[in-house]
């Protein structure tokens, strides 16, 4: 692939791409650090969801990570493939246990992160 066939994304993706890269990396570093933090709503969520303790410290980890990835363009996509994972098993987790209060959120932020791979066309860091 040469850089002649590379096309450079239009202002308007690049701008788009930052705004809801830095809206999403704000949302999972707040989510994430209240479960590190282990703030009573997200243990007992946790523990409705049946699922142990230390799978909320993961889990917050994997979200501080893919918030991380998200603002720095190179790892923007990997970021956006840690934070669609986190919420696939959300998404899975919700509806299993009919938290349908929690459906909404879990679908946009899911979007989200599918729009920001998206916007960065999944361009990995170890892409040739």
């Amino acid at each position: 692939m040469t850089n002649a066939s590379i096309e450079k994304p239009s202002r308007v993706k690049t701008i788009a791409a930052w705004v809801l890269s830095v809206l999403l990396a704000l949302t999972f570093l707040a989510a994430g650090g209240s479960k590190l933090a282990a703030t009573p709503y997200q243990v007992q969520l946790f523990g409705m969801l049946g699922f142990p303790g230390w799978f909320m410290y993961v889990t917050g980890i994997l979200e501080i990570a893919g918030a991380i990835a998200l603002l720095i363009p190179r790892y923007a996509a990997a970021g956006a493939v840690i934070i669609i994972c986190v919420m696939l098993g959300a998404l899975a987790s919700v509806v299993v246990h009919a938290q349908t209060s929690l459906i909404p959120a879990t679908v946009v932020m899911l979007a989200l992160a599918v729009a920001i791979g998206y916007l960065r066309s999944w361009s990995f860091p170890f892409k040739a």
